[in-house]
């Protein structure tokens, strides 16, 4: 008898690396896109203000990926909200 084992088929396809995208687009980069954009038109102390109707996730959860996506920018930005509203300003960098 042979001690060869014989290779265990493949669970998934593969792909070459280069193929692979790299970036990664959540679910929020659209919204988190247009807020920055409009942070970087906005005149200083001015916020802008987003309808929380208008968010298709949780303001917690545009937050989150606004304040993943600043921080890795190296941007300040603060946030608050009422009941209706999800404001959102620059702040002067060493405040």
């Amino acid at each position: 008898m042979s001690s060869k084992r014989l290779p265990l088929p493949m669970n998934f396809k593969t792909v070459a690396v280069p193929e692979v995208p790299h970036g990664r687009n959540g679910k929020h980069k659209q919204i988190v896109t247009q807020i920055i954009s409009d942070l970087d038109q906005v005149r200083e102390g001015m916020a802008i203000k987003v309808p929380l109707a208008d968010l298709a996730e949780s303001k917690e959860k545009v937050r989150s990926a606004l304040n993943r996506a600043t921080r890795k920018a190296g941007r300040v930005v603060v946030t608050a909200s009422d009941s209706q509203f999800l404001y959102i300003w620059n702040e002067k960098a060493g405040k």
